[in-house]
């Protein structure tokens, strides 16, 4: 058996896109309209071939989507996680678990799904502004 995809249902697809790859760093794999169904799918991953995120965008919906209480996060492993969260950071994006361990960070797409930053191998070490700030909001 071998992991495919997430699926997240996106409100505004241009939006997503941006903070998927512009900002977190995936790629864009494949891309399908349907137009009788009025919905599109993204595929993003960090490399062709891994497990991917699916983004499904509904054509015309104006309404937010409400997180269900089975899904919790998405999660990435970095090579720099300082270097991610403030490359993040600088982007605008709000760190909401600040890697204050070297280790784990937290922030939210703008649909409102928590995605996890991990650190590969061994946590780095804490290095502000990081180190000292506070966690913001809920992940």
């Amino acid at each position: 058996m071998k992991f495919l995809h997430s699926m997240i249902r996106v409100l505004d697809l241009e939006k997503s896109l941006d903070f998927y790859v512009n900002k977190l760093g995936l790629k864009e794999i494949r891309r399908s309209d349907y137009p009788d169904g009025k919905f599109t799918l993204v595929y993003l991953a960090t490399e062709e071939g891994e497990a991917e995120v699916e983004l499904t965008h509904n054509w015309g919906e104006t309404e937010s989507y409400s997180g269900g209480r089975n899904f919790g996060h998405l999660a990435f492993r970095v090579d720099n996680i300082n270097e991610k969260c403030l490359e993040l950071m600088n982007a605008g994006v709000t760190i909401l678990r600040p890697p204050r361990d070297g280790y784990m960070a937290f922030i939210k797409c703008p649909d409102g799904i928590s995605i996890e930053l991990l650190q590969a191998n061994e946590p780095l070490e804490p290095v502000e502004p990081f180190k000292s700030m506070e966690n913001t909001g809920s992940w």
